[in-house]
């Protein structure tokens, strides 16, 4: 839980080092656009743990806080009233749980927020099927407040964010529920290689370096790849990759 020091938001995860983003950006994202900080909102049914996290991330840089929900059901009306850029969203909330919000989000605007789930256990399932809603990315709730900033910038910008070795754990204790969704995508073999290095969590230039191939090349690819799979980011990619058996727990590129 969080608490109302940052210093009580301790890195335990065995991932702590591991998340990496995923996306067409290269450097830190501060801001949603040039000298404008990102606008977030908190969906949290814990009031402890949603003021707790309103309090730290208000005070971080390029950061303003807009709104809290305490369920699923208020997330998806505050975020109509005040068009945040991001909802750091819990998935276990009364009334409609995350999943549900994040879907509804997505389905309903031309241009949504980008979602992050914010839950205590990299374990749980529910992250699992949030990131095949569209959410954009995972954080857990014990990281340093810094880091979950760090993440609620890096979805502004249009990037994802993942922890790979929790995601390959949460993808494999399920069952493989997208199984053919490869074939009927016909990927081809540069294709398949692509969504592979996306789901080790390497960004376009540095899939381009890997291949030897230009930036602009990668971002073909992607594009090619988000299309056929219909994909909602790279994030929900990476699941079908795994899910499908294209990419399997333990797969390191």
């Amino acid at each position: 839980m969080i608490g109302s020091d940052a210093s009580a938001a301790v890195a335990t995860s065995p991932d702590a080092s591991a998340a990496v983003r995923t996306g067409t950006g290269t450097g830190p994202a501060t801001t949603s656009s040039a000298g404008t900080p990102v606008t977030l909102l908190i969906a949290d049914d814990d009031e402890v743990t949603r003021s707790g996290l309103r309090m730290l991330l208000a005070a971080q840089p390029g950061i303003t806080v807009v709104g809290e929900a305490a369920d699923g059901v208020d997330a998806v009306e505050q975020v109509r009233q005040l068009r945040p850029d991001v909802v750091l969203m819990d998935v276990r909330m009364p009334r409609r749980n995350g999943i549900e919000a994040t879907r509804q989000l997505l389905a309903e605007s031309a241009e949504p927020p980008k979602v992050v789930v914010i839950t205590t256990f990299e374990n749980d399932g529910y992250v699992t099927a949030a990131l095949s809603a569209g959410a954009s990315g995972f954080v857990l709730k014990r990281r340093p407040v810094r880091q979950i900033a760090e993440a609620v910038r890096v979805v502004a910008a249009g990037e994802a964010i993942l922890f790979p070795a929790a995601l390959r754990r949460m993808v494999a204790a399920r069952p493989l529920g997208s199984a053919e969704a490869l074939p009927k995508a016909a990927l081809t073999g540069r294709e398949e290689e692509v969504l592979r290095l996306m789901a080790t969590g390497l960004s376009n230039p540095e899939i381009a370096e890997s291949l030897t191939v230009s930036l602009e090349t990668v971002k073909t690819h992607v594009g090619n790849v988000l299309t056929k799979l219909g994909a909602q980011n790279r994030t929900h990619a990476v699941v079908i990759a795994y899910e499908s058996g294209l990419v399997v727990p333990g797969f390191a590129g």
